[in-house]
């Protein structure tokens, strides 16, 4: 009988794609690790692993046996929290967050320090991913929940809309939209744009709501720089030329003085991303995800709503 430790090792080595990173991450030896593998293989009769493709990689038969193991452990993980739990009503257990970076920053200090308070029993896990990461991770049950930009188009989850945010744009010192009190779509132009590098679900959203020309460029015509951060786009528009569009919250941490001086809000219809929580649909950590919910709704700021206005204009592209 196959052991529920033994498919860990084998998922283990599926994941590093290597036996000596795959023992590591389970703590035992690397003779250990092969040892039980080659058990697995014995009473199956069929060969896990290709051992002399570099990385090493799941044979075909290998690949489906993977996916069934991966569900067991799912299921029996999911048997010890119901198990650790009892009748508890409590808030418990290990929870693991993933955030996208545009989000991240302005999002967390709001809740953070109050969760972990309130639920001191739950060891909450953050770590800050691309949307793509963020799906991988799930399907690969890395994470137990994200919190990220939608509508998505990836299949099995749960989409809980947290709150609507607003886009602003964030203009360079004496920029001549800023003699403007609001701002259409139609006044920014693309080529003015400092962006976010490609990939990133925040520069789609822009692209589809900013209009290209291929008027002249204000940053350096020898310069050709993408960031992944938010912040690193705001301190160069603030030294330079052009300007950047950036959340409502970001804008928020802003001095007055800055905002006056560098931010401009959009006439109706308001460019607005949606943000929510979303996790597997077979998910059993309910009880952690409705804590983090609560927690995440009940800190948020006037600049952003729980509801959609009328206003907002919803970018989807994602």
């Amino acid at each position: 009988m196959v052991t529920v430790t033994q498919l860990e090792y084998a998922v283990a080595v599926e994941k590093h794609r290597h036996f000596g990173l795959a023992a590591k991450a389970c703590h035992v030896s690397q003779p250990t690790l092969s040892q039980q593998l080659q058990k697995i293989e014995d009473e199956l009769g069929i060969i896990l692993f290709d051992r002399l493709k570099k990385p090493v990689l799941p044979t075909p038969e290998g690949l489906l046996y993977l996916e069934q193991a991966k569900i067991v452990l799912r299921e029996h993980r999911r048997l010890a929290e119901f198990g650790a739990r009892g009748s508890s009503k409590e808030v418990s257990g290990d929870f693991r967050l993933g955030v996208i970076p545009t989000v991240s920053g302005s999002l967390l200090p709001l809740f953070l320090h109050s969760f972990a308070e309130e639920h001191p029993k739950v060891d909450l896990y953050v770590e800050e991913l691309k949307t793509e990461s963020i799906f991988q991770e799930l399907r690969e049950d890395r994470l137990d929940g994200a919190i990220l930009s939608t509508p998505v188009q990836e299949q099995g989850l749960k989409v809980h809309p947290l709150y609507y945010e607003s886009f602003v744009l964030y203009l360079s010192q004496g920029h001549e939209l800023l003699k403007k009190p609001v701002l259409k779509a139609s006044d920014v132009d693309g080529a003015e744009l400092w962006m976010l590098q490609d990939g990133n679900c925040f520069r789609n959203q822009v692209e589809d709501f900013c209009s290209w020309s291929s008027g002249k460029r204000r940053t350096p015509g020898n310069v050709h720089f993408q960031s992944g951060s938010l912040e690193t786009l705001r301190a160069l528009v603030k030294k330079h030329d052009g300007y950047t569009m950036i959340p409502a919250l970001m804008a928020r941490n802003l001095s007055a003085a800055e905002r006056k001086a560098h931010v401009r809000e959009f006439k109706s219809p308001v460019p607005t991303r949606e943000v929510s929580f979303v996790y597997r649909r077979d998910h059993w950590k309910l009880s952690v995800i409705q804590a983090l919910e609560r927690s995440i709704q009940a800190r948020l700021p006037a600049e952003v709503s729980q509801v959609r206005g009328s206003e907002q204009k919803l970018l989807e592209h994602c």
